[in-house]
């Protein structure tokens, strides 16, 4: 994502992990076999060193992580946080974001997309209903549904309303319809109910893909294209951009692509890519112009930077520091430290001043070519 331009995305769709200390794998002969991830976390000192990162520059994001009851939480929401900021920045102000979770960590989640998206633009929390069996002991009630929390980048969205209009199930007449204040003639009747309504906030309609034969992959957290189909439509329009960095066996690419949208996709699995490629092939009946990279794209929206160790930049950054080392903390004259980036460049850190700092000699030999965490995190063992 880091190699992502600023604004560029129309709509985000994420179905991360929901830190459910679980070992997720597809089964041997599936479409997907292969691909697995583990959704277990615990604190290291690099996710410390990220929370100090986090604490200057976003006080109330810090408090939320600091609100986690258990060290795997905290972790879990350092994890998300970060990626979370990065996708903030590539979405356009006329933008959303839906991020799918459940239960085990939806509380917190909100609160993070609240610090960081800020509550005024929370547009909804969608409920998205199943059924399904339980244990023949259970000693609570069956847990069959997960929390879309949808937010909006600015004061202006899409919503094409009327593209995802559903029948109304009852009318106040005599006649079966749908609930209205007044009794309506057979015109006014038949034309309300074939606008149909906006769904509400719970749904019900979209069987768990285990259901659907013809779109099963074998991928242990498959969603519905269904499902998706309607994220789509409501918060898009044809042409725009759809971004999902948690593609998983892209049905989201799946369904951005039928309903005429470019679309981007990352995952940490191989596998992902190949399910991409095999499911929009299958869906398509050709192969379409599909790009799989490897490498971390170099944005193209910063125009002309100096290099990162420009004399100028060395200035500017002496007078914010205020000759003091970013790592140790000791004062230093400007030509005993050294510019060097906070986020390193193979992981898609950039020249621009805002991602580069003074380290003296010693802090610059241990942080490397790592990121800045990795130096937090040293000196907080030394």
């Amino acid at each position: 994502m880091r190699g992502i331009n600023s604004e560029s995305i129309d709509l985000i769709y994420l179905d991360p992990p929901f830190n459910s200390k679980t070992n997720y794998a597809a089964p041997i002969g599936s479409k997907a076999a292969g691909a697995e991830f583990k959704d277990t976390w615990t604190l290291s000192d690099v996710d410390n060193a990220w929370l100090d990162l986090i604490e200057t520059k976003y006080p109330a994001l810090n408090r939320v992580i600091h609100a986690a009851m258990t060290n795997s939480d905290k972790s879990y929401l350092i994890y998300m946080a970060a990626r979370l900021l990065e996708m903030k920045r590539i979405l356009k102000d006329t933008g959303s974001i839906y991020l799918h979770c459940d239960t085990t960590m939806s509380h917190y989640l909100k609160l993070v997309m609240d610090a960081i998206f800020g509550k005024q633009n929370f547009r909804n929390e969608i409920v998205w209903c199943y059924t399904g069996p339980g244990s023949p002991k259970m000693r609570q009630f069956n847990r069959k549904h997960d929390t879309l929390f949808w937010y909006s980048n600015g004061d202006i969205w899409v919503f094409n309303r009327d593209d995802i209009r559903i029948p109304h199930k009852q009318l106040n007449t005599n006649r079966k319809g749908a609930m209205v204040a007044e009794a309506l003639t057979r015109e006014e009747r038949d034309a309300y109910l074939q606008r149909g309504k906006v769904p509400e906030t719970w749904w019900s309609k979209f069987s768990p893909v285990g259901r659907i034969h013809n779109e099963r992959t074998g991928y242990p957290t498959q969603k519905p294209l269904s499902l998706l189909d309607r994220i789509i439509k409501a918060s898009s329009n044809k042409g725009d951009v759809i971004f999902d960095p948690f593609c998983g066996c892209a049905t989201t690419l799946v369904a951005a692509d039928r309903l005429q949208r470019e679309w981007i996709g990352i995952d940490i699995s191989e596998k992902a890519a190949e399910l991409v490629v095999e499911r929009i092939r299958a869906d398509q009946g050709l192969f379409e112009n599909i790009i799989n990279r490897t490498d971390i794209p170099k944005r193209t929206d910063l125009g002309d930077i100096p290099r990162y160790n420009a004399p100028k930049n060395k200035t500017q950054l002496y007078g914010e520091q205020s000759g003091y080392c970013n790592g140790c903390g000791t004062h230093f004259e400007k030509q005993h430290l050294e510019v060097d980036h906070i986020i390193a460049e193979n992981v898609g850190g950039t020249d621009h001043i805002e991602n580069l700092q003074l380290l003296c000699s010693h802090c610059n030999r241990v942080k490397g070519e790592r990121g800045q965490e990795y130096l937090i995190s040293r000196m907080n063992k030394d």
